[in-house]
């Protein structure tokens, strides 16, 4: 994917103008959501602090011995304990603030569930990449200053992105800008010594890791959570908002999707494969409710035709949401899915079960078969708006009957009677929803209207006369889809691009250290000829030409001559520039590819932040081809990972790796103790 966004050639940033740089939002601005996200890191440092509190009381108990100090030990752990459960609850209380994500103009609608961004530590790349340059690419890492400060920008920006298509934008060149990174700067074979830290969106644990994947996955669930809000702000009294909204609850289960898709082995909970899941259905949930507001929106209309499309509409949208209440509530979900997400879940599923009775009611009771009514047409949409009749009726029967009807009618009305009070007791039992003014307004109006057509029909003996109402087919006009990221819609230059075509200037590639060749051109033949695109590479050279006696070979890559960048031009061009000099003494400089069996450096250095660098020798025998002895012995290559795994080897900071995120590592036989598992310990639960 990112192959397709290399440009032809590098073409210099313009650091003046619209298009070179878009920053966040402003993190000190006083703003409803910035007061939010700084609660949130607030309460994230909160739950640090007492998970490693936590931490230590259990180590405490598992070693001590006297009974007293083990009596002391759990009573501060249960205080302890006591804390988290209180800082889960203010961090969900966060999660579902109705003041902040809601549209504040639209009256009498019930709150969606947004998102909350996950937020991270700064992050120091400049150290790391400029060693790298260095060692890897054998040029000056302090050129290359700017361009590590681009990228830290950029990542600042995006712990504060605006709210809008310009905030999703911005995430996601981020991500694309780190599938660049992630090529150039982290091989395979090592840990770079980079430490990224994120807490987890609904519990607020951090998880700490050496991966340039847990950087990945966790601004891709940002992009999500971001149209989540974008979702919930959008104006749900127009038409075009609620299209918005539909758009993108859609987006943000297509972006949820395809993490819990592509990174199978996130260590955050709310990144676990369970849990995005459940996201998702939550998302296109949402998306559905939506969807039905939207049919509701330009008025209904007291038509038999018409109720019975709203009524399929809502049953369509309890549907979901029953689904979506099952889920929450199976394991492990359940322990980690915030208790308010879970009571909203079900009220909904009871609210517009309760809304499709009524409207069926209102269709039975109120729209009585008169003559010259479209009687095929009517039995046809009753027989659809049914799995199947009540015993003993027939649907033709039942509109012609008006008894039938009433009945019918009735025992629709005490079902949706039912299920409000449900709504109404599930709503009461959840704290946070109880504070939700406007939600208990709709859920209340609801209610009341239910009942006042239920009084103008009632009869004394309903109980016994009335059955039950069946169950209302669930149908809708439009049916809600997960619509998948589009990163090829994102334009991205990669910043590190002067480094060379990526193909070839990669992490996983390694080449030869740059030689000069000095030579000249004899009557304007040069001995050689190039193939190839950026960068060309030395063919068919001339064994006695002057290029060869200097030390040119095929296949040699041309990256400068004259001290002129060549990396990025093509074969015309690099020809022009050679035959430019004449019969002038020509310096070309040139690399080349190394095998397979010979790609690890014999001395590699890695710098891990924080700790002192150190630097690890292997020694590999490769056999020379040349040799035949069959009894030379040849000392196994030991893979990068398992390096210092003797029992009598100190271990290092460069032998020393986290769990990685999505990427199969060579097995390791020994697990090795991470320095930073004070940091960690907590995130070892997932």
């Amino acid at each position: 994917m990112t192959d397709a966004l290399l440009p032809a050639a590098p073409a210099a940033l313009e650091r003046e103008g619209d298009g070179y740089f878009r920053k966040g939002c402003n993190p000190l601005a006083q703003t409803g959501r910035s007061k939010l996200q700084n609660k949130r890191a607030a309460l994230n440092q909160q739950i640090l602090k007492a998970v490693r509190m936590r931490t230590g009381a259990e180590n405490l108990l598992k070693v001590v011995t006297n009974q007293k100090v083990r009596e002391q030990v759990r009573l501060e752990l249960s205080f302890v304990n006591s804390d988290l459960q209180m800082l889960k609850e203010q961090l969900e209380g966060l999660n579902i603030s109705v003041g902040v994500y809601q549209n504040m103009e639209e009256a009498f609608t019930i709150p969606l569930i947004p998102l909350g961004l996950k937020e991270t530590k700064d992050v120091d790349f400049s150290v790391v990449l400029k060693d790298f340059i260095q060692e890897h690419y054998s040029e000056d890492g302090y050129l290359y200053e700017d361009e590590i400060a681009d990228l830290m920008d950029l990542r600042q920006a995006c712990r504060t992105p605006s709210r809008d298509e310009a905030g999703v934008g911005l995430l996601l060149s981020y991500f694309i800008q780190l599938g660049f990174v992630e090529s150039r700067f982290f091989p395979p074979t090592r840990q770079m010594g980079i430490l990224f830290t994120w807490y987890d969106s609904l519990t607020g644990v951090p998880v700490s890791q050496q991966n340039l994947l847990l950087e990945k996955a966790s601004i891709l669930f940002n992009t999500g959570a971001l149209y989540t809000q974008i979702g919930t702000r959008c104006n749900r009294q127009t038409q075009a908002g609620l299209e918005s909204a539909v758009d993108a609850f859609q987006r943000a289960a297509g972006v949820l999707n395809y993490l819990r898709e592509t990174f199978t082995h996130t260590p955050s909970y709310d990144m676990s494969p369970a849990m995005l899941s459940v996201l998702v259905r939550m998302m296109l949930a949402q998306a559905q409710e939506n969807v039905f507001e939207k049919f509701c929106l330009p008025g209904i209309r007291n038509e038999f035709f018409m109720l019975v499309k709203v009524a399929q509409e809502a049953a369509k949208v309890g549907e979901v949401y029953k689904q979506l209440s099952v889920a929450m509530s199976q394991a492990p979900v359940k322990e980690n899915i915030p208790y308010s997400w879970a009571s909203l879940a079900c009220v909904k599923l009871h609210h517009y079960g309760a809304l499709a009775h009524y409207f069926t009611a209102i269709l039975l009771i109120d729209h009585q078969l008169k003559p010259g009514a479209d009687e095929d047409h009517q039995e046809k949409c009753l027989s659809q708006l049914y799995d199947h009749m009540p015993e003993g009726l027939t649907p033709l029967a039942t509109l012609k009957n008006d008894h039938q009807r009433k009945q019918l009618g009735k025992s629709h009305l005490l079902s949706a009677i039912s299920h409000h009070e449900e709504c109404v007791r599930e709503a009461s039992l959840c704290r946070k929803l109880r504070d939700i003014e406007v939600l208990q307004e709709v859920l209340s109006a609801a209610h009341q209207r239910s009942r006042l057509k239920y009084a103008q029909h009632q009869e004394d003996d309903d109980l016994l006369t009335l059955a039950s109402a069946p169950a209302i087919i669930p149908k809708t006009e439009q049916e809600v889809e997960i619509i998948p990221p589009q990163f090829s819609k994102v334009t991205v230059t990669d910043f590190f691009q002067k480094l060379g075509p990526l193909p070839v200037f990669s992490a996983n590639k390694q080449w030869t250290p740059p030689r000069s060749i000095h030579f000249t051109a004899e009557e304007g033949d040069l001995g050689f000829t190039l193939r190839g695109n950026s960068p060309v590479q030395v063919q068919f050279l001339d064994p006695y030409c002057s290029a060869a006696v200097a030390g040119a070979r095929e296949g040699d890559y041309i990256i400068s001559i004259q001290d002129v960048d060549c990396k990025w031009l093509t074969v015309s061009e690099v020809m022009k520039l050679l035959k430019s000099f004449g019969d002038e003494d020509i310096e070309m400089k040139v690399i080349r590819l190394l095998d397979s069996t010979s790609s690890m450096h014999n001395k590699c250095a890695t710098y891990s932040v924080g700790m002192q660098k150190t630097y690890s020798m292997i020694c590999l025998a490769i056999e020379d081809g040349d040799k035949t002895d069959k009894t030379k012995k040849i000392s196994k290559k030991l893979s990068f990972l398992s390096w210092g795994t003797n029992k009598n080897r100190q271990k290092s900071a460069s032998t020393l790796c986290l769990p990685s995120v999505g990427v199969t590592r060579p097995q390791i036989k020994k697990k090795l103790p991470s320095p930073f598992s004070l940091l960690t310990s907590d995130s070892s639960l997932y």
